[in-house]
Parts: structure tokens; C-alpha cells; sequence
């Protein structure tokens, strides 16, 4: 949820979600309620560091509004969810060569314009 809770992240900036002050559990997007008791959630700046859970090549393009098709067509990239410390599986497009990715990999994921991008591999 944007808006009040939390505002639009910066591209390029660090992932924001929100957390239960009563039960601990994080989530991203950012809700205002908990999904585990019910109870109100707080903002929080999610880490930036995490490992690649799981991935695949997305081959078709998503459907359109909202996905935009670019001019010179669609291009297959990769996607897949990135698992912070926090306990949060982030969906994310991975910034990088197929060839390159294992699950397990320590990966850098920022916010970006609609859904979050792994920029590169964690130091």
C-alpha cells in the first residue's frame, strides 16, 4: 500500500514495507494491517542485502495496461524473489545474465519504478 503508511520509494533507493508491533511479522508491499494478527503495522526500511530464493525467465510479455510494450519490442528477463533477513520474499526483476543466477545467492535489491530490481550481486 502507498500513501500515508508509506510513501512512494525512491528508484534506485531502499525497499519500504511495514511491520507488527505486536507480533514482529514484515511485509512488502507495506499493509496497514498485520497478516498474521490483524493488528495495525507500522513503516519500516526493509534491508537491501538478501539471497535469491527462486527464479525463472519470464518469455511472454505481461499483459497490457499496465505493461507497457517498448518500441523495439519484448525482450524475456529475469524475475524471481529475493528472501531478506527480515523474513520478507520480495518479487523482484534481476538485473542480471541467467546464465549467472543460483538459487542461494547473496543479491542487492532496490526499489524501482513498479516492481523492485536485484541490481547485482551482494558484497
Amino acid at each position: 500500500m502507498e500513501g500515508a503508511l508509506n510513501p512512494l520509494p525512491e528508484a534506485g533507493g531502499p525497499l519500504r514495507g511495514s511491520r507488527c508491533p505486536g507480533c514482529a511479522v514484515a511485509v512488502h508491499p507495506a499493509d496497514p494491517s498485520c497478516p498474521r494478527c490483524g493488528g495495525p503495522s507500522e513503516p519500516v526500511v526493509l534491508s537491501d542485502k538478501g539471497t535469491l530464493w527462486t527464479w525463472t525467465v519470464q518469455r511472454h510479455a505481461p499483459k497490457s495496461p499496465p505493461y507497457v510494450q517498448p518500441a523495439a519490442g519484448f525482450e524475456p528477463f529475469a524475475v524471481g524473489y529475493v528472501e531478506l533477513p527480515e523474513g520478507v520474499r520480495v518479487l523482484a526483476v534481476l538485473d542480471l545474465l541467467a546464465e549467472d543466477l543460483k538459487i542461494g545467492m547473496p543479491v542487492t535489491v532496490v526499489a524501482a519504478d513498479g516492481v523492485p530490481r536485484v541490481r547485482g550481486v551482494a558484497a
